[in-house]
């Protein structure tokens, strides 16, 4: 396995929608064992193929934070939401967006149907923070940031911080 390169904001690969996978072959089976390990490496909770520069629909989550939680680890191509029920508010950060969180409202519970790393079609029932995961993972891969999600003044502080670092970097 190899840890992958992140893409970071404003990298134009986030903003693309990705495609479906055809099939979840051995090539998209060592893409998801990378990005598993590379999501390891940068201490995430889950990770979508644009961000290590992909177009593809692959993410993989782990949500487990603490010793007391027991999600299952999903490496999962051309996940969709079937199910969208509740609300819960949570500060969510980005690989993709280091040094910035921001509180947004989602569903609390969520069914997702995907294929699994054997290429079987798998159905997740999701609550607490793997709902909150999966659908961040998602978005990634309709080419939303949560700086999407953001508010106007916090999006546009972050971006002007950006092109700040930018221009004393180059």
């Amino acid at each position: 396995m190899a840890v992958l390169n992140i893409e970071k904001y404003p990298s134009e690969v986030l903003k693309r929608k990705a495609l479906p996978v055809e099939k979840v072959d051995d090539a998209v089976r060592t893409l998801m064992d990378n990005m598993l390990e590379t999501m390891y490496a940068s201490s995430g909770v889950g990770l979508a193929a644009p961000q290590v520069g992909m177009g593809t629909r692959v993410i993989v989550v782990d949500a487990n934070i603490s010793e007391d939680d027991d999600y299952p680890v999903l490496m999962l191509a051309n996940p969709e939401i079937t199910r969208a029920e509740g609300s819960v508010e949570f500060e969510e950060g980005c690989l993709s967006v280091p040094g910035f969180t921001t509180l947004i409202k989602r569903p609390s519970e969520v069914t997702v149907k995907a294929l699994d790393r054997e290429g079987n079609e798998a159905i997740i029932e999701a609550d607490g923070l793997l709902a909150i995961v999966l659908q961040h993972e998602i978005d990634h891969l309709e080419g939303k940031l949560i700086l999407d999600r953001a508010s106007t003044i916090k999006r546009e502080f972050y971006r002007k911080r950006i092109r700040k670092n930018a221009a004393a970097a180059g």
